[in-house]
């Protein structure tokens, strides 16, 4: 019986094919881990884009936030935020969380 080869997305990793389905669960977590962790009750997690800005015109999240987040993410799904200007680039986006938490993972 022949395997189904899942497709790779872009940039054609191997972990790439690996992970595609569970990209997708990882984002949904993390929204709604932003959601249950900064108190934003009236938001529908799944109405927070996968590239929308966190910060600024975009969520509207402020360093408060990062840092309560950068806890969170530590404590409920077990990857460790760096400080400083990488922090700002991994919080760009649930994507860019959500990457940097599977890079973490594969590592």
């Amino acid at each position: 019986m022949a395997s189904k080869r899942p497709e790779s997305g872009p940039g054609g990793s191997c972990a790439t094919r690996q992970n595609t389905m569970s990209d997708q669960e990882l984002r949904s977590q993390i929204k709604r881990l932003i959601v249950s962790e900064l108190n934003l009750k009236a938001r529908d997690p799944e109405s927070i884009e996968d590239d929308a800005p966190l910060f600024g015109a975009g969520l509207g999240l402020d360093s408060l936030d990062a840092l309560q987040l950068a806890m969170s993410l530590e404590e409920k799904v077990g990857v460790r935020i760096p400080e400083g200007e990488e922090a700002r680039l991994i919080f760009r986006s649930v994507r860019s969380i959500a990457e940097y938490v599977a890079k973490v993972r594969g590592a």
